[in-house]
């Protein structure tokens, strides 16, 4: 490593490897600071018992060529590399309740998702069709999303209460939980969530959807690739402590084992929170360093990995988006010991072979306040506590009580076990770095969009922020954020113009 850099980055997240890389690009000097053994944050992927499990990559959408990610991915050199498996065209997504045998899909293409759907409601047609045209006359207010420089979105967009609008679509309750029923992706809640969230969360999926053949590192390892390919750094084990500052400027990073690096710019890729306090307070208007402490975390997930016999469940090339009720839709992160857990996603990696699957995954909320007990400790490749026998004997139980509500969507599962894993709110804090473990940043409120507004561009001079705190979380989400913080930068029309051009 240098002493010194053009543009050091603090994270080896999506944002901060589309960042370096578009800098790199630009001619920047760049280096990527990662604490853990393993780049690429939510994008890491494990094994347990031979099997390759994701952390937080289950499938992608807007992959299709021409579609939006396909472009950002043709720009930053790593679409030709990827190894992608396109799930069920007539149903990505499957809802199902525990009270009903019907299993509701949701499909890839506009007409296709609104014929599918008006097969169990055909008396509902026009309404699924105006729930669809609303979702994309959304996603089209926001330019970046679509690869626009130019315009702005109307800011009573950001406004718009996603329970209340799919309520005002139709008057039948279980198609409002049907269209409501993938929230899971942005860990809806009902007096908050926006629509624009909604709306920017399902709409590339539907578009079109994917799965990474052998998990989403791949991404990770093919922007690593074009990072080294465009002269940049990135370097494991070096976990940033402390920022030192000279007036209004950071001068420098230091890490744990002492050592020091420069820049001319500084991107913080990991919690907001966190790199504040990094700074120091002191460098922030007080209003806007207290707004950033008191923002509320998205829940975290409690999950299960389950490794199977070989050749014993087959392959499903769909997700499952389960609850116990269609009441429940909006309010399964509300849950008590006993009715835990409410709903719960399911999803399975794919592999060359098509016909059995390999592992399941299976994702839950939990509340970080169960984790009271263990806070203080911390495990990660780079360092390990022991957490105790408790904690333990608490993830047996959970895992346990979890197998069993899966065994009453998924009969005779439990005899096509070989293993089981999980992984709790610590895990995920740990191991990605979320406040509390959150999945997604920070909680988005209708009634106060601006609150949760982060600027990429901070009150000193040369730092910036990005990832998915920033703008929006998910694989599209992170990307776009990291154009905008680069835009900041070196300009957005230029950027924008760029990127369209990779593409022609």
């Amino acid at each position: 490593m240098k002493k010194a850099y053009d543009v050091v980055i603090i994270g080896s997240g999506l944002g901060g490897l589309v960042s370096s890389i578009i800098l790199a690009k630009e001619g920047y000097s760049v280096c990527v600071l990662e604490k853990n053994n393993q780049f690429g944050g939510n994008l890491q992927t494990f094994v347990r018992d031979k099997t390759i499990f994701d952390t937080g990559i289950h499938y992608i959408g807007g992959l299709s060529k021409g579609q939006n990610l396909y472009k950002y991915f043709k720009y930053l050199g790593i679409m030709d590399g990827l190894n992608l498996k396109k799930m069920d065209e007539d149903g990505f997504d499957i809802i199902s309740f525990e009270d009903d045998n019907t299993e509701f899909p949701h499909a890839q293409g506009y007409d296709n998702f609104v014929n599918h759907l008006a097969e169990f409601f055909p008396e509902e047609k026009a309404n699924i069709q105006n729930y669809c045209e609303k979702i994309v006359e959304t996603c089209d207010s926001f330019p970046l999303y679509n690869l626009q420089a130019e315009g702005k979105y109307d800011s009573e967009i950001l406004a718009i209460n996603a329970k209340d609008y799919i309520d005002q679509v139709t008057e039948n309750k279980k198609l409002r939980a049907v269209l409501a029923g993938s929230n899971f992706l942005y860990a809806g809640i009902e007096d908050k969530s926006p629509f624009y969230v909604h709306a920017l969360s399902v709409n590339s999926y539907i578009q079109s959807s994917w799965r990474c053949i052998n998990g989403g590192s791949q991404i990770t390892k093919q922007l690593i690739k074009q990072l080294k390919a465009n002269g940049g750094e990135v370097f494991k084990y070096k976990e940033v402590v402390k920022f030192n500052t000279e007036g209004n400027d950071v001068a420098s990073a230091v890490m744990k084992d002492g050592s020091e690096v420069s820049g001319k710019i500084f991107i913080s890729n990991i919690e907001p929170k966190t790199t504040l306090e990094m700074i120091g307070e002191e460098k922030f208007r007080k209003s806007f360093y207290s707004r950033i402490q008191s923002l509320e975390g998205v829940i975290s997930a409690f999950s299960l990995y389950i490794v199977f016999k070989p050749e014993t469940f087959p392959y499903i090339n769909h997700n499952y988006y389960h609850f116990k009720d269609s009441n429940g839709v909006w309010t399964a992160h509300e849950y008590d010991e006993k009715s835990w857990p409410k709903a719960y996603m399911a999803s399975m990696n794919a592999s060359k072979q098509d016909d059995f699957a390999d592992g399941m995954t299976f994702i839950t909320y939990m509340k970080y306040d169960e984790m009271k007990a263990w806070e203080n400790t911390f495990n990660t490749t780079a360092e390990k506590n022991d957490r105790g026998e408790s904690y333990e004997e608490f993830k047996a139980r959970k895992a346990e009580r979890f197998l069993q509500e899966i065994e009453l969507k998924f009969p005779g599962i439990r005899e096509k076990i070989q293993s089981v894993h999980t992984s709790t709110p610590l895990s995920y804090r740990d191991y990605i770095g979320g406040h509390n473990g959150n999945m997604y940043g920070y909680v988005k409120d209708s009634n106060n969009p601006m609150k949760t507004f982060i600027s990429p561009k901070t009150k000193l001079n040369n730092l910036y922020l990005t990832g998915q705190s920033i703008n929006m979380h998910g694989v599209l989400g992170v990307t776009i954020g990291a154009v905008v913080t680069c835009s900041e930068i070196i300009g957005k029309d230029y950027l924008v113009q760029k990127i369209n051009q990779a593409n022609d």
